[in-house]
């Protein structure tokens, strides 16, 4: 049970790690047991039973998934007492509490630890699912794409099913095979039969189809992913943003007053943030910005490092050299492709785009079909006076998503 509701605590990384391109963040399993029932549940057994290592490891890893639910970072340090606890009274062969410690790194953002503690638990018990599910997680975020892509394959080996399959298709995408993405995505859907696990299918079916241009299709994933578990909030925000694309803003705005009052995540805050500009509602605007301000101060006082999101939202809204330093954290910290391509971004709006096409040409350099990483690149290009690869890369920019730029009704041009 530790190890099931530990790997399920990942899910974290997909809301943390903000997702402005196409699926950008790392594909995390989806929700399984555990949250409040859980911990009062573990929390009996431990007041009659104090020394039980094996339960505290459970009891770290429920803290974790409700950190997951609540979106409320203030459960990570708990989460870190009591799988600590676990491991002080069992410090050799404890390989729940090893994994609960890395997937509680990686909902950190921490995956160098994260990827020591899945290879200390590795040791451990080498046919653990869980181990590899962190594993894979971790060097999928450090950049280093042949350890993942031989995690997630051993974890495929010992347990297929939606974990598994879920992170096959994350690899499959960023590599550039979007097919074989959306054929292990259905894969997995056939495995599931919890809701949470129908929904966070769905949800992921409908972002392929969004970052491809399909909106009536993302459209239709997010709405059965909201029938299938109505309390998913990532399928709101799917609702929200395909409303955006209809135009039907009223609509747009209520989901996304319901997914900011779920799940204050900075990726969801700054999406409604966008949309209230854009409709000139400065007052909610304002709000949403202290909104903001004050989650991300919660996510740092929980431990959680997020300067990727800081250095978008700081982009965004002009602030060059902010967005800089950001970047900068961020990449010093893991080398994912999408934080290459954040600090290309950043380097560029700073006039500093010959240091910043080495960094674009890391975020293309797996052939993910990601728009944004292209059209980054093509402006990066383009002001470097290289005009024939700037048309190269806009033409596969409008490959991968042929609407990335189309006006959005009464809000003018998308990027």
């Amino acid at each position: 049970m530790a190890l099931i509701i530990a790997m399920a605590a990942v899910a974290v990384i997909v809301v943390g790690i903000a997702r402005r391109g196409p699926s950008t963040g790392g594909v995390s399993v989806p929700a399984g047991g555990g949250g409040a029932d859980a911990v009062s549940r573990y929390q009996q057994r431990l007041r009659a039973v104090p020394g039980d290592y094996q339960t505290w490891a459970d009891l770290g890893g429920a803290y974790v998934e409700q950190a997951r639910i609540s979106a409320d970072p203030s459960y990570y340090p708990k989460a870190e007492g009591a799988l600590r606890r676990s491991l002080t009274l069992r410090p050799a062969g404890n390989d729940a509490a090893m994994v609960g410690m890395g997937a509680l790194a990686n909902a950190r953002h921490d995956f160098r630890s994260a990827a020591r503690w899945g290879e200390q638990a590795k040791k451990t018990n080498p046919s653990s699912p869980g181990v590899f599910g962190v594993l894979a997680d971790a060097y999928t975020q450090l950049g280093d794409y042949a350890a993942a892509t031989a995690a997630v394959g051993r974890m495929t080996r010992l347990a297929p099913g939606v974990s598994s399959f879920t992170r096959a298709s994350y690899e499959l995408e960023i590599h550039g095979d979007r097919n074989g993405a959306r054929k292990l995505l259905l894969q997995a859907l056939q495995a599931a039969y919890v809701p949470s696990d129908i929904a966070y299918c769905r949800y992921y079916l409908g972002e392929l189809a969004f970052h491809s241009g399909d909106f009536t299709q993302a459209a239709h994933q997010y709405r059965l992913a909201h029938e299938a578990d109505q309390t998913y909030t990532p399928a709101l925000e799917g609702i929200a943003k395909t409303a955006v694309r209809r135009g039907d803003h009223g609509s747009a705005v209520k989901a996304y007053q319901t997914v900011v009052g779920r799940m204050p995540q900075p990726q969801y805050i700054m999406e409604y943030l966008e949309l209230l500009n854009a409709l000139g509602r400065r007052d909610q605007a304002a709000q949403q910005r202290r909104l903001l301000d004050t989650t991300q101060r919660l996510l740092a006082a929980g431990g959680v490092a997020d300067d990727l999101s800081a250095s978008e939202h700081a982009a965004d809204n002009g602030d060059a050299p902010r967005a800089l330093r950001y970047a900068r954290a961020e990449w010093r910290r893991r080398h994912h492709v999408v934080v290459a391509d954040a600090l290309a971004w950043a380097l560029h709006l700073n006039g500093r785009d010959r240091e910043a096409l080495g960094f674009a040409e890391k975020a293309t350099r797996l052939g993910w079909r990601n728009a944004q990483f292209y059209q980054h690149k093509a402006v990066i290009e383009e002001a470097l006076g290289d005009h024939r690869a700037a048309r190269r890369d806009r033409v596969k920019a409008f490959r991968a998503n042929p609407r990335l730029d189309e006006k959005i009704p009464a809000l003018g041009r998308v990027t």
